[in-house]
């Protein structure tokens, strides 16, 4: 069953923050993910957007979470997030299928 990464935050430093999505949109692939959506100017209907707003589809939840685990994202790419944004939010959320 696909499951859907929803992920928000808010970028403190834009300039360092910019150096993320070309290496992570690089690694999606390798785990059959695909962006749906990737905003920087969401429109909040209830409560505060963040800054960065995005839903990725994978295949299946041990292929979102083998991609969330990957070394090259651990140990060089989630470091630049880290270090460039603030009030994180990632959940996997699985398709609904009546």
């Amino acid at each position: 069953m696909a499951v859907y990464y929803i992920g928000s935050y808010d970028i403190l430093k834009m300039e360092e923050f910019q150096n993320y999505p070309p290496k992570v949109l690089a690694l999606i692939p390798k785990y059959g993910g695909e962006v749906l959506a990737s905003d920087i100017k969401a429109v909040s209907l209830e409560g505060e957007a963040k800054t960065l707003n995005a839903v990725i589809r994978f295949p299946s939840m041990e292929a979102a979470l083998n991609c969330y685990n990957d070394p090259e994202y651990q140990e060089k790419i989630k470091p630049i997030r880290i270090n460039s944004t603030t009030n994180c939010t990632m959940v996997l959320v699985h398709e609904y299928k009546p």
